[in-house]
């Protein structure tokens, strides 16, 4: 049976890989921390089909004993600090996790177990101020934040690691993607979870940043069928992924609000300290090779996630009232 090890197994894309992975017949070992309080909250229905094992991006040794205890024909690296504001006030934090855990895991895979297939999972906000519309795999990088500067290091170290020793080493250029599962510090579910708590009368008001900020939003559960395919072709190579439409804030607002019968304008202020110091403002991808090399579609549109945010945070706001 192959065997598949994902960092950052307990995250949105985490979770929704491994649901896919198993449906695939693939044995599944999740890589998570040892912590002073333990959040499988996204996994939990997959506690009894998964394996854990300890270990931490910004331990080596740590990753060299996971490695040699799963023997992994896959490892799929979605583990980071994935969060762009946070990026800007823990910047070294950030760079430790985000930049340099990548090339620990790929030194503990070339030499203890070169064979591996590795995923590393690279973002859209690597292109930042870009230079070209909409952004492919040859368009060059302008990172606008320490996050997005550190995942620009882990994916130009995939690369060479790929080059120099011959690993079957890619990365997916990942645009944004969402989910019910989305952390509550991200906009889209900051925004969701707000409409729920103000539809049953719990909050009046919601504080956003830059309405007018631009993001090619998907679906994660369509992202991690990308992800999957990227590791099964005769090649390594890296894609975008992305859905080649663009959405503003204020559209995501719109669509939630009124998914629960509500007028966003009633509700909604912008706050000037939400704002980026650096931020990007137009990002669309073309994943124009990742639909003619991997067959990759996009399936769930943008309306309809949206509003399964919406539906999945009215219920659990009113199972926790």
């Amino acid at each position: 049976m192959k065997k598949a090890l994902i960092t950052g197994i307990t995250g949105q894309d985490g979770s929704y890989l491994a649901e896919l992975l198993l449906e695939k017949g693939v044995a599944v070992y999740g890589m998570v921390r040892r912590t002073s309080t333990e959040k499988f909250e996204r996994i939990s229905h997959l506690l009894d089909k998964v394996h854990l094992v300890q270990g931490d991006l910004t331990d080596q040794s740590s990753l060299d004993e996971a490695i040699r205890e799963v023997k992994p024909d896959e490892v799929y690296n979605l583990a980071s600090q994935s969060f762009v504001p946070t990026s800007f006030n823990q910047p070294v934090h950030t760079a430790e996790v985000t930049a340099l855990g990548p090339v620990r895991v790929l030194e503990s895979i070339r030499r203890i177990k070169p064979d591996t297939k590795f995923y590393q999972a690279s973002s859209s906000e690597m292109f930042g101020n870009a230079k070209e519309v909409p952004q492919r795999e040859t368009t060059q990088f302008h990172p606008r934040s320490p996050y997005a500067v550190a995942k620009l290091y882990a994916h130009w170290i995939t690369v060479n690691y790929r080059e120099s020793y011959g690993l079957y080493a890619c990365s997916g250029i990942l645009f944004n993607h969402e989910s019910p599962r989305r952390g509550l510090e991200f906009v889209t579910r900051k925004i969701t979870h707000a409409v729920a708590r103000i539809k049953l009368g719990l909050s009046d008001k919601l504080s956003l940043g830059n309405l007018e900020a631009k993001r090619d939003w998907g679906f994660a559960g369509d992202y991690v069928r990308a992800i999957w395919l990227m590791l099964q072709q005769p090649k390594p190579a890296d894609y975008v992924v992305s859905t080649g439409r663009s959405h503003s804030v204020s559209d995501f607002v719109r669509i939630a609000f009124a998914g629960a019968g509500l007028d966003w304008s009633k509700y909604v202020v912008q706050d000037p300290k939400l704002f980026r110091p650096a931020d990007v403002d137009h990002l669309i991808g073309d994943a124009s090779l990742a639909r003619k090399n991997l067959g990759w579609e996009p399936t769930v549109p943008f309306e309809e996630w949206v509003r399964l945010m919406v539906e999945s945070d009215l219920k659990l706001v009113q199972d926790h009232r």
